[in-house]
């Protein structure tokens, strides 16, 4: 099963808003959102919160496959997050997350008996290429899997 196909099973949000995962390393997620009338807002484009759930679905994504191996030991949380909706979304959007700081040094604060915490960075684009959306989640692996 793919962290995709793991995602869309557990999480019922990502189910609900039909989400499609299209990449997936330790590195980087990207995750997109069809355009789908039942959840636009009051000018036609995606609403702010399948947008925020797009962002926040395309971070865990990346999370999990950077940490992966930790889940017996550590469970990854999302502790803040921040979004700016720079632009205005119309049809479908995509989300690419980003890994803030190198898993190495993350699972090194974890072997420390530390509970690390990491950004990971989000932009939103529309198909034309267009940023509508910056986001940061910041997670941590709480020990005790």
């Amino acid at each position: 099963m793919t962290i995709g196909e793991m995602l869309a099973a557990t999480v019922p949000m990502a189910r609900t808003l039909n989400l499609e995962f299209l990449e997936t390393t330790a590195e980087r997620a990207v995750v997109s959102l069809p355009d789908q009338s039942d959840y636009h807002n009051h000018v036609g484009g995606p609403h702010a919160g399948a947008m925020f759930t797009l962002g926040e679905s395309a971070s865990g994504a990346v999370v999990l496959a950077a940490f992966g191996e930790q889940l017996a030991r550590a469970v990854p949380l999302a502790v803040r997050a921040e979004i700016a909706y720079r632009k205005l979304a119309v049809g479908p959007v995509t989300a690419t997350a980003t890994l803030g700081r190198p898993a190495a040094e993350i699972v090194a604060e974890l072997d420390e008996g530390r509970r690390p915490e990491f950004p990971v960075s989000i932009e939103i684009r529309r198909e034309d290429g267009a940023v509508t959306g910056e986001m940061t989640v910041v997670w941590t692996l709480r020990p005790g899997g």
